[in-house]
């Protein structure tokens, strides 16, 4: 029995992710509707995966993936997202993630994606493996790509429409280093404002429309 967690800010996608992993033997032990509160609730839980989503309100997936592994480097998670560009994987693997699939694949590929990962082996669908290696034979490289670690995360918070303010309570930074990432953000990806950084974003298929 493989005890999950499950971390998605809608109460209907937690509910199907649910009845299927329960329907495949595993339990689901743990929900949370933030990257914040499967923070603060996985010291507690301690389960064997973590199913987290990578759009969410708040600090998100990416940094809930980076503050987890913080916390417990043998954390598995496996990340779900409706993004299929190529950058979002790599950020996440970065981070720790140990697999990642998108929303779109079968129920049976989420399946054999936790119990990959609860054996503490990568997993990736096949459709995102086929876009990274298509990437890299193409070169084709998404702007987001020459950006550091913290730099695309200030840039995916600013894409969606956020403040320096908030972004700076959200990543527990100061406002004058969130407004340093930004205006290298500017400067890295030729926009002048945040709407010209939000069509970046959604040009790449970083956010959704």
């Amino acid at each position: 029995m493989i005890r999950i967690m499950l971390v998605d800010d809608h109460a209907l996608v937690r509910m199907g992710f649910r009845m299927l992993l329960t329907d495949a033997c595993c339990e689901v032990v743990a929900e949370a509707d933030s990257g914040e509160q499967a923070c603060i609730d996985y010291p507690r839980v301690r389960p064997d995966v973590v199913v987290m989503d990578v759009s969410m309100p708040g600090m998100g997936g990416l940094e809930a993936v980076r503050r987890l592994l913080a916390q417990d480097p043998k954390a598995r998670v496996l990340a779900l997202s409706a993004h299929e560009d190529t950058a979002h994987p790599q950020r996440l693997f970065r981070a720790g993630a140990m697999g990642y699939v998108t929303k779109r694949s079968a129920p049976d590929m989420l399946i054999a994606a936790v119990t990959a990962v609860s054996r503490g082996d990568r997993y990736v669908d096949a459709q995102t493996a086929q876009a990274l290696a298509l990437a890299q034979v193409s070169g084709d490289t998404s702007p987001a790509e020459i950006l550091s670690e913290r730099e695309f995360s200030v840039f995916i918070q600013l894409a969606r429409g956020q403040t320096v303010a908030l972004i700076a309570e959200t990543l527990r930074l100061s406002p004058s280093t969130v407004g340093t990432h930004l205006y290298r953000v500017k400067q890295k990806l030729g926009a002048s404002n945040q709407s010209e950084l939000t069509l970046v974003a959604l040009r790449w298929g970083l956010i959704q429309a």
